[in-house]
């Protein structure tokens, strides 16, 4: 079967491999049929509930069977589905329940009377289906509707709404068609070479597209998905080891905790890659993964919500190019452009720009930033018709081979002393001396300098860290205007967003005061 829907992917594998195992949840196992039929029995209970095409379906729950056969069945129904990160607090659920108009709420007995001020704020839902506890007979019910035809979609069509984390102002809707479903799925699978004796553990949150993607990238070739909500990284290791993991995806922050544990052989000998996405990974910690994992290939990605994936570097490249975001992923073009919309030279700043079938559909009801970030690309090869292309806000480089690196956000960069400075090459230094176990670093107002670079960070367990020497490791990799003016030193973990990226902004939001809070 050619898979032209999000839900076609499951089909395929349901007719090729039935019997093949497709998520795993706890002590629960579900074959490709058993999924199957489960989402086509709730597609039709969905639409018993009047529920038309491309309404919006939300789901607020942490990573469990339903989750996944909710965002199957509004997908099969001609729905769009809007999967909310677990951690997100009541109001900022009810934003997004009333950002997109969303239809119908499926979520738990526990999370329901979260919610019960704001819903009254939300007058386009209609229904809220609970799972579990005494309310728990309505999704038996929807779950056991006879199947029926849901409404005609094409791939160019909505599937669904993935809300971008924001330290600042509330986070936007970002649209994403079939299309971009299928064939990032596809691509993603193409360098991976992701199969059907895989076994994915899914890490990440479903509400983040590179946590959706092991859904998407395991169903499209038959392979395993073991959910995942943990508390620890060890928690992770257990995982891996229970359920012989093959394959890996995490941010950075995850990166570096399990970096510092030790793996056992358990663990190490089925994983065949482990893939880094949500930023940069510290060279250091891609060296002690190496050795804990050694057969295991590194695959370091670069992507944005608004295009899925743009980059990733093949793992025969990581000796020679670490520091490398690589080159496009298969069906993408990514470009370096000046701020005239011209191509940069090599090892020239520009901003990273990606064209093709993975650019969203833009934000949710938002004409205003979506004309902002998507944007028309100059005409090409006799073409009358405009094409839109993703301009990311990241600013990168290109070598004269190609391979593409990452420099830093545009609204992130820290302008110190009359220079540009990319908060992730400090924390790298920071990374490379051995001294933290974590950083961030920021830039906070300073009342000569502009912006005074400030480190936020955690040291090596069992050591302790202070001022004098980190500048005193860090001064022979950097210049005098890139070290630190203030270290600050906790115990806590740093804050992290929804995606479980270090949330520089909101450090920075906290320490907007430091060096002028006594002045005059």
């Amino acid at each position: 079967m050619t898979a032209f829907l999000a839900h076609d992917l499951l089909v395929a594998s349901a007719q090729c491999s039935p019997h093949s195992i497709a998520l795993v949840d706890g002590d629960s196992r579900l074959d490709y049929a058993t999924l199957w039929r489960q989402v086509e029995g709730l597609a039709a209970g969905l639409l018993s509930l009047d529920l038309q095409r491309g309404e919006r379906v939300a789901i607020w729950m942490e990573k469990r069977v339903e989750m996944v056969t909710t965002i199957f069945a509004s997908s099969q129904a001609g729905a769009a589905f809007v999967p909310i990160n677990p951690l997100l607090k009541p109001v900022q659920v009810a934003h997004i329940l009333q950002d997109c108009s969303v239809s119908i709420l499926v979520t738990t007995a526990t999370r329901r009377p979260l919610l019960d001020e704001a819903l009254g704020q939300c007058p386009a839902l209609r229904h809220v289906v609970v799972i579990d506890g005494s309310e728990a007979g309505n999704w038996k019910a929807l779950c056991t509707t006879p199947a029926g035809a849901g409404h005609r979609v094409i791939d160019t069509d909505l599937a669904g709404i993935f809300y971008t984390s924001g330290s600042t102002g509330r986070p936007k809707g970002v649209m994403v068609s079939h299309r971009n479903v299928v064939v990032g799925a596809r691509s993603v699978t193409s360098y991976l070479g992701n199969h059907a004796g895989d076994r994915l553990l899914a890490a990440l949150p479903l509400s983040f597209d590179a946590g959706f993607s092991q859904l998407t990238t395991a169903f499209s070739v038959g392979a395993s998905v073991v959910l995942l909500n943990y508390l620890l990284p060890r928690d992770v290791l257990k995982a891996m080891e229970r359920e012989q993991i093959t394959g890996l995806t995490a941010v950075p922050p995850l990166w570096i905790q399990l970096a510092q544990l030790d793996w056992p052989a358990a663990v190490a000998n089925p994983l065949r890659y482990f893939a880094n996405t949500g930023g940069r990974m510290p060279r250091e910690t891609l060296t002690a993964l190496r050795q804990r994992a050694p057969q295991a290939k590194p695959f370091l990605m670069y992507g944005l919500t608004e295009a899925f994936r743009a980059t990733y570097l093949p793992p025969e490249e990581v000796d020679r190019r670490p520091d490398s975001i690589g080159r496009a992923i298969p069906n993408a073009e990514v470009m370096v452009l000046r701020e005239d919309g011209k191509e940069c030279a090599d090892d020239e700043p520009g901003e990273l720009v990606q064209r093709g079938a993975l650019v969203a559909m833009g934000y949710w009801n938002d004409a205003e930033k979506t004309a902002e970030r998507f944007r028309p690309l100059p005409l090409h090869d006799g073409a009358v018709l405009p094409e839109i292309g993703v301009f990311s806000g990241d600013t990168v480089k290109r070598d004269a081979d190609g391979f593409l690196y990452f420099i830093g956000r545009r609204d992130e960069m820290i302008k110190t002393s009359g220079y540009r400075v990319s908060p992730t090459e400090i924390e790298e230094a920071c990374y490379a001396t051995q001294l933290v176990a974590e950083a961030a670093a920021v830039g906070v107002e300073h009342p000569t300098l502009g912006q005074a670079i400030v480190i936020i960070a955690i040291a090596v367990p069992g050591t302790s860290l202070t001022q004098e020497a980190l500048i005193a490791a860090l001064r022979p990799q950097l210049p005098g205007w890139m070290l630190p003016a203030r270290l600050l030193v906790q115990e806590a973990p740093l804050p992290r967003n929804p995606n479980g990226k270090i949330d520089r902004k909101q450090l920075g939001n906290e320490l907007a005061t430091l060096f002028t809070k006594d002045a005059p």
